[in-house]
């Protein structure tokens, strides 16, 4: 009668565990907290060496503070600290007044897969006239962290130019002239006086009429302010208001003395008193109207104060001089010495009139863009997300060497299914591409849209969109596109999955515990497959007051999908995989995820949850900021990178073993008629086997020595064992071993009396 043997065999690999990617020597930088230090991290590598690019956007504090980006060195032998790149300095665009002040450089971190990287201040602004563009700037650095350009689409020739002549009463009965002196000299110094900005002219009228001084006498606010201090009163019994309209008119505004075409003119009527040529009032006005000219007129009662005299007539003037509507462009006052009180209000509704003319109808569009709030390189185009575009609906601007594209408002919306126009969608929040066979695919998301959130697929005809797909969010609140990440999982060149992060998504006790959404590409369609959720964490509620753990930092949760980066190969299957951040977990200090991929998906299943390992006080959002694309150490593994707000931390991977184990037996097969040994002087049958090990790394061929510890179980199948090892007369053995390549080997165990052996 012969039997098979029942033999358990498990073995565990020292020299890995279940995860690969090692928590415990992380290289780790810090910078300050309040510069946002490790915003946004990306993995770099140039002629010079292996570097972690940290952007740090409020850098600067606490004057000055315009964000930048800190090169930091790996892979030498000692650790040299970061070393910031100054970009602010060198990402200028030309002839505009700039505001770099709060550009929050360093928001936006890209590698540029030819070389270089792109980073992005989107609050950096520009002034015309009084009004800042807060239109966002990208530099584009080379490989070298030399500025090659500043990227500034959305930055348009400065036009808001004005034209202003004021008209001053000179007559006997103003007084004190002083007080009209320091209202001009309190006007004029808010404004940005020169050739390519605000022209100022002043005429001052009484019987006569006198130049001061025209348009294009002075070219800075210092020299038309020290021109208006030195102008003295004319005098005059007589106030011809009608005379001193008309001559600005036909003598101030001309080309000779400074008036530029197309540039709105406005005029500024400061009087005391009904004219005496009021006759000509309405023909005089109906000629400005003619000409397009803003009137803005002052009352200045005084004199009928004074008097004791009723002003109604006077005012009806005064209104009457003043262009519609009436109650923007009329301002009266007590007497001369209230006129400042009125320079703020005036001066707000003369420069509105910069952002209302017609030249600016286009540019007033995009004066908010912030361009640069997320950056993307595809195949063909650089893609650049403008949150502030249109009133904050948003777009995306498509950027390449030969121009660009900037979409029409309505572009991108649905008119069959939207009864109103989006309201602060924040299309370009979050912007990214996939390969397909059959072309690239442009993806954006706008996290407010319909309060749910969407995001848009949509591909390039030209420079024209074409909207194939909208995803759309589950859950208002929940920010579903405000983060998207795409990933060719197979390695076959071509995009597998989309994953849409709702960072904000309310868990049941509406703590933000945030989702990923999975979409697979089925053609040209995405199609959704699952979700992933964080580990869950427990929040604070008047219900559990006394049974949870009251946290320092509000709001709880953790903000599962703030950033989702696709890495390369972590585990060295063949696959690519994913890393998900999750900012708030553990009180603010935060974790990472990591996604194994199989297939052309990944699995729903974490394989490994990194926690910060700080105590939440100088680092905190461990998670914020992801990237897994290079081997920073030549180790031949990919390596992670994870940024928090304080510090980002490289992570190291460590290698994946095959073990291999073959076992033989002799005997092959047991015959219990064969007894070939004695074990207390008892005859039975004995069994030799030989197990061999054969273990080698999936990065490369070279044998390596290594630690194995493995166990034995004999007839594992049954309750009670009918065999022992020889050498313990137990079932179970445990051995530690160390290899180098292979190595075999041998243990002995008997069968034990039995009656049968079935």
């Amino acid at each position: 009668i012969a039997t098979s043997y029942f033999f358990f065999f498990k073995a565990l690999f020292h020299l890995v565990g279940s995860s690969n990617v090692d928590v415990k020597n992380a290289m780790t930088f810090s910078g300050p907290l309040e510069d946002m230090f490790g915003y946004t991290v990306q993995q770099y590598e140039n002629e010079e060496g292996k570097w972690v690019l940290i952007g740090s956007p409020l850098v600067g504090q606490p004057e000055k503070r315009t964000g930048d980006v800190y090169k930091c060195p790996v892979g030498r032998d000692n650790q040299s600290p970061c070393i910031k790149l100054n970009l602010p300095a060198s990402t200028s665009v030309p002839n505009i007044v700039e505001v770099k002040e709060n550009m929050t450089l360093g928001t936006t971190l890209v590698t540029n897969p030819k070389g270089g990287f792109l980073a992005c201040g989107p609050l950096y602004a520009y002034k015309c006239g009084r009004l800042h563009y807060t239109t966002g700037v990208c530099s584009n650095v080379s490989s070298t962290f030399e500025t090659i350009e500043a990227i500034a689409p959305s930055v348009q020739e400065c036009k808001t130019q004005l034209d202003i002549v004021i008209v001053l009463d000179g007559s006997n009965s103003i007084y004190p002239w002083e007080s009209v002196t320091a209202f001009l000299n309190s006007l004029l110094k808010n404004m940005d006086i020169g050739p390519q900005q605000t022209q100022v002219g002043i005429v001052q009228y009484g019987q006569t009429v006198v130049h001061e001084f025209f348009l294009n006498t002075y070219s800075t606010t210092e020299d038309v302010m020290a021109a208006a201090t030195r102008i003295r009163q004319r005098g005059g019994t007589q106030t011809m208001t009608a005379l001193g309209i008309d001559t600005a008119r036909k003598e101030a505004f001309t080309e000779a003395h400074g008036a530029r075409r197309g540039v709105q003119k406005v005029m500024v009527i400061v009087t005391d008193g009904e004219s005496h040529d009021n006759y000509r009032l309405k023909e005089v006005i109906d000629n400005c109207e003619d000409e397009n000219i803003q009137r803005f007129a002052i009352a200045i009662l005084g004199s009928y104060s004074r008097g004791n005299l009723s002003t109604e007539k006077f005012v009806e003037e005064i209104k009457s001089i003043a262009s519609k509507p009436t109650e923007k462009h009329f301002f009266n006052v007590s007497d001369e010495l209230a006129l400042v009180t009125i320079v703020e209000a005036l001066g707000e509704r003369i420069f509105a009139l910069e952002a209302t003319t017609d030249q600016q109808a286009a540019s007033f569009e995009m004066e908010m863009s912030q361009a640069g709030f997320s950056a993307h390189y595809s195949q063909d185009w650089i893609m650049l997300g403008a949150v502030g575009a249109f009133d904050w609906n948003g777009t995306v601007l498509m950027v390449k060497d030969s121009g660009f594209s900037m979409p029409a408002n309505d572009t991108f919306r649905d008119r069959l299914s939207e009864k109103n126009e989006p309201l602060a969608a924040y299309l370009g929040y979050t912007v990214n591409s996939a390969l397909t066979p059959g072309g690239v695919l442009y993806i954006a998301g706008q996290p407010r849209y319909n309060h749910t959130g969407q995001v848009i697929i949509y591909k390039m005809e030209g420079r024209e969109v074409q909207v194939l797909q909208r995803l759309n969010g589950e859950q208002i609140g929940s920010y579903f596109g405000g983060v998207i990440t795409t990933i060719d999982i197979n390695r076959d060149s071509f995009t597998d999955l989309l994953l849409v992060g709702a960072p904000m998504y309310m868990g049941t006790e509406k703590e933000e515990q945030g989702k990923v959404y999975v979409y697979g590409l089925n053609k040209t369609k995405f199609e959704y497959q699952m979700s992933l959720e964080p580990v869950k964490q427990t929040c604070c509620s008047p219900l559990k007051q006394d049974t949870c753990k009251v946290l320092k930092n509000e709001p709880c949760g953790a903000r599962f999908g703030t950033a989702i980066a696709a890495v390369r190969d972590l585990n060295l299957d063949g696959y690519n995989d994913i890393v998900i951040g999750s900012p708030l977990e553990d009180d603010h200090r935060g974790a990472v995820y990591i996604y194994h991929g199989h297939g052309n998906t990944i699995s729903k299943k974490y394989s490994q949850r990194i926690a910060s390992g700080g105590d939440g006080e100088k680092v905190k959002f461990f998670g914020q900021s992801v990237h897994g694309e290079m081997d920073l150490n030549d180790d031949g593994l990919i390596d992670v990178t994870i940024g928090g707000l304080g510090g980002a931390a490289l992570f190291w991977s460590r290698d994946v073993a095959e073990v291999n184990v073959s076992m033989q037996f002799t005997p092959k097969s047991i015959n219990i008629q064969q007894q070939n040994c004695q074990i207390n002087k008892r005859k039975t049958i004995c069994i030799n086997a030989t197990i061999c090990f054969k273990t080698r790394l999936k990065s490369k061929e070279d044998t390596f020595e290594s630690s194995l510890q493995y166990w034995i179980t004999l007839d594992s199948q049954r309750q009670i064992s009918r065999s022992l090892f020889t050498e313990s007369h137990e079932r179970k053995m445990q051995k530690n071993i160390t290899i180098k390549g292979s190595e075999c080997i041998k243990h002995n165990f008997y069968m034990l009396a039995s009656k049968s052996f079935k």
